[in-house]
């Protein structure tokens, strides 16, 4: 099951960035959760069954009017998320 981590930064907290990817997730057939960091960054993790399951999700943040948000971002690839049911906002 393929999961990645991705941590975005740039404006991405005070606009409603981490509601706008719990909306967009439940367009795909995903897992995982986002979160704001401390540092003003966001991070996100997920994982779906297939791979361009992930990959559209991913790429449909970047499409979506977020990406005016969106500084820079890394992506990391992680072994499958456990104890995770649907896509949640987490603080």
């Amino acid at each position: 099951m393929p999961s990645k981590q991705i941590i975005y930064a740039g404006r991405v907290q005070g606009v409603g960035f981490r509601y706008a990817v719990k909306r967009l997730a439940s367009g795909y057939d995903v897992q995982g959760w986002v979160k704001n960091l401390d540092d003003g960054r966001v991070e996100l993790q997920a994982m779906a069954d297939e791979e361009e399951e992930l990959e559209a999700f991913l790429q449909a943040i970047q499409d979506s009017s977020l990406r005016g948000n969106i500084k820079e971002f890394e992506t990391n690839v992680l072994p499958p998320l456990t104890n995770v049911r649907g896509f949640s906002i987490v603080s």
